[in-house]
This record gives structure tokens, C-alpha cells and sequence, in this order.
């Protein structure tokens, strides 16, 4: 009978984007090969990306620097709004400002955004079929990390918003059988000098 295993799941947003978000800038692109050097102790089956173009080159400069990983673009890890709250379920004091902010976004994106959450979910998320531990990367965008790490923290499903991170920092999830989902790091930009640190975040909430 074939077992279950556990699945690793390393998630990072891309690497600092051009004004347009048409391509990586300078900067991004020195993140994306520092990230991938930090992952070459990882026995990485996969890595996965969005369909835009700042996803596609963060991954492909990751990959350069390791050994034959293959790439597979996932619309499930493109960029949409992964969940679209009712008032009733946000905090009082807040529900205008969140609501205000979703509205900013273009219906597409609002509205495709949940079946392609639920898709991220199925194809990223829980252990493995067989006997050993799956290692995956998953480059993507700022609003799928927040869904996933609220997923797996169990929490609201409108709790997505608020959790942010940064320009290719690093967040592991472990997805263990018989256990709930553990999250080993979070926004963890150790691989990243001081200046590539944070980008992607508004000045006042650098720390």
C-alpha cells in the first residue's frame, strides 16, 4: 500500500519589479539569484511560478543557480484576490479601509481570484503520495503567500489580507502526515544584504 509523505513547501514573492511590473529591476534580479543560492542545499523537486513576467524571471534566476530543477508555470500561482470578504466577517473598525482596498483591483482578478485559491490549495498544499518527502518552490505574489500562511494557520479565510512579504524573503510550510501544518519560517530575508532587504514593503513598516 503506498504511504503518505511529507511536503516542504518554500513560497517567495518575486524579486523587486520595475514600475510597470514588466520586469525585474536590478535589484530584483540580484534577489532572485541570492535566493536561489540559498536553496541549493535544498533537494527541490519542482519550482513553480506565476504567469507574469516579474514570477516567470524570479524563477528562472532561481533555477540558474541549481542543478536541473525543473520550472512549470501555475496560473494557480499567479497574482488575483484570493478571497473576497462580506463586511460582516472583517473587524468593525477596519471593514471600510479593506473593503476600499479590494475595490482598487480589476474585476478579473477579484473574480477569478477564489477558483484559482482553491486550485493553489489543491495542487500546493498537504503531504505527499508515497514514500518520501517532496521538497517545492513556489514563486508568486504577495496575496497567495498571505492565503496560504493563513491556511495553514487556520485561520479566517479574510485574514489573508494583512499578512505581507517581502521581495524574494523566504517562508517554508511543512505539511506532515497525522499533523497540522507547521510554519518553519516566515519572510525570512537571511540570505538578502542589507539594502535588497524589505522591498516590497512600505517604507513605514520596514523594521
Amino acid at each position: 500500500m503506498t504511504g503518505t509523505a511529507a511536503r516542504y513547501l518554500y513560497l517567495t514573492r518575486h524579486g523587486e519589479a520595475s514600475s510597470d511590473e514588466s520586469e525585474l529591476t536590478e535589484a530584483g534580479r540580484r534577489q532572485a539569484a541570492l535566493l536561489g543560492e540559498r536553496l541549493r542545499g535544498v533537494p527541490l523537486a519542482a519550482i513553480h511560478h506565476g504567469p507574469l513576467a516579474r514570477a516567470e524571471q524570479t524563477a528562472r534566476l532561481v533555477g540558474e543557480q541549481l542543478d536541473g530543477v525543473h520550472r512549470r508555470c501555475s496560473d494557480a500561482a499567479g497574482d488575483y484576490i484570493p478571497y473576497l470578504p462580506a463586511r460582516e466577517e472583517l473587524p468593525t473598525e477596519a471593514a471600510d479601509a479593506m473593503l476600499g482596498f479590494l475595490d482598487q483591483f480589476p474585476a478579473e482578478q477579484r473574480e477569478q481570484g477564489p477558483a484559482l485559491a482553491a486550485a493553489a490549495l489543491a495542487d500546493f498544499t498537504g503531504p505527499v503520495v508515497g514514500d518520501e518527502p517532496r521538497h517545492e518552490l513556489v514563486v508568486t505574489h504577495n496575496f497567495l503567500v498571505g492565503w496560504l500562511v493563513r491556511a495553514a494557520l487556520d485561520a479566517p479565510k479574510w485574514r489573508w489580507m494583512g499578512i505581507n512579504h517581502a521581495n524574494a524573503a523566504l517562508t517554508v510550510i511543512r505539511y506532515a502526515p497525522g499533523r497540522p501544518p507547521s510554519i518553519l519560517l516566515f519572510n525570512d530575508s537571511g540570505h538578502l544584504p542589507a539594502e535588497l532587504r524589505w522591498t516590497g514593503f512600505p517604507q513605514e513598516l520596514h523594521v
